[in-house]
């Protein structure tokens, strides 16, 4: 092991060694796999079985691992060698949200990226999971992964069975994936009167219009009837610069054409929703009004999760109670309520670490608001406290230790 990896071993062992209760013993965990990562070994040691919350710790503090995980799946022999032998039984619903998903993730802080995920589980938990899905709060275990996510587990009898396919339809049905169109608004066809052809064939003119869902409808059809209230709402109050930096997908359209609809969409304003229809709004405004919805606010409206993660009912996911050591922060049960304000900067240090000065040498310039500590630091040689070094290290922002004190190695 490196000077990097020594240290943050040492951190981690003081941790396992005083925190009590380490860790925190998932649902049935008897029937669970368990899986570990080493600072010293590149593969994972897995098909692990634990009888007793003691027996974990013992295993913990003795071997001290990097990452530690559990099987979301319960089997009938979990520490059995091969997957067929452990003899599947249920698992738990799973929702994975992680950071680096984040459009232009790479550019911003960990600040800022704990923030806009901490949004984006919110969302899905009351969008979707209270909501839609009806699951309650008790049904809905959140947790800070330690690293630069959220994962909620959803623990029922009902959906312990369900299997990789209808996960799959849930996770669709978030993400808004397939979503029809024209079952959301869909086409209303009236008769304007009758004609007679060159032939004396009686021929029907018709019109056709676009229903809105009525306010008592539910899931996407209720969010849809919402998203184009703010639509219509940012299409009669913006201008139209704002109207093409809110809605890309009418980038190419003429502002002449644009101030149109807003002119046609102001006088029908507030009947459109009392009536449920577009019937009131010409054709152009119709058909510009769509367009958003489909191409804009349905990705708006729609969840963030993990795609891969959810259908997969044999996953191993982090260990409540465990450190991550790309950070060395706790992984965190929290409750919605905590969501909200949620800092893991502040809440998931855990206490073993010291506020004593260590040395550190900084890559880059670096800022940094840790346990109400604010740090600015630059490149090069510093010192920090110890909780602030164990989290630099782990995410390779800095080396422990000063870079000029470091022995040459030989091989």
């Amino acid at each position: 092991m490196d000077h990097n990896s020594r240290f943050l071993l040492k951190s981690f062992r003081k941790y396992y060694k005083e925190y009590d209760p380490v860790p925190y013993m998932p649902e049935r965990y008897t029937k669970r796999e368990f899986g570990f990562m080493f600072f010293d070994k590149e593969m994972m040691q897995r098909h692990l079985g634990f009888t007793t919350p003691d027996d974990l710790k013992k295993f913990m503090i003795a071997q001290v691992p990097k990452h530690s995980y559990y099987s979301t799946a319960y089997y009938r022999r979990p520490a059995a060698p091969t997957m067929d032998e452990k003899e599947w039984l249920g698992a738990e619903l799973i929702f994975d949200l992680d950071a680096d998903h984040l459009a232009g993730a790479d550019q911003m802080t960990y600040d800022e990226m704990m923030i806009q995920i901490r949004s984006e589980m919110m969302n899905l938990v009351d969008s979707f999971l209270y909501s839609d899905l009806g699951f309650d709060e008790n049904q809905v275990h959140l947790m800070f992964s330690g690293g630069r996510g959220y994962h909620a587990h959803v623990l029922m009898p009902d959906i312990a069975t369900l299997g990789t396919h209808e996960r799959r339809e849930l996770v669709d049905y978030i993400t808004c994936s397939g979503l029809d169109i024209d079952w959301i608004f869909p086409f209303h066809t009236v008769a304007l009167g009758q004609y007679k052809t060159s032939s004396g064939a009686s021929r029907t003119n018709t019109t056709e219009d676009r229903t809105i869902p009525p306010a008592d409808s539910g899931g996407w059809k209720l969010k849809m009837r919402n998203g184009l209230r703010e639509v219509v709402n940012d299409l009669c109050d913006l201008d139209v610069k704002e109207l093409k930096k809110a809605y890309p997908s009418i980038h190419g359209t003429q502002n002449q054409s644009i101030v149109k609809v807003q002119e046609n969409i102001k006088k029908s304003r507030s009947t459109m929703f009392e009536k449920n229809t577009m019937a009131s709004l010409a054709k152009p405004s119709q058909k510009l009004l769509i367009k958003i919805m489909q191409e804009d606010k349905a990705r708006m409206i729609s969840g963030e999760v993990d795609k891969p993660v959810t259908p997969d009912i044999k996953r191993l996911i982090r260990l409540p109670g465990s450190v991550h050591g790309k950070t060395g922060l706790k992984v965190t049960p929290i409750t919605r309520d905590e969501l909200t304000d949620y800092n893991p900067l502040l809440y998931a240090v855990p206490e073993t670490y010291s506020d004593e000065p260590t040395k550190v040498t900084l890559r880059r310039d670096y800022q940094l608001n840790m346990k109400d500590v604010r740090l600015s630091l630059k490149k090069g040689e510093t010192e920090v406290p110890e909780f602030a070094a164990v989290f630099l290290v782990g995410r390779k922002e800095a080396n422990y230790g000063f870079d000029s004190e470091q022995k040459d190695s030989f091989f």
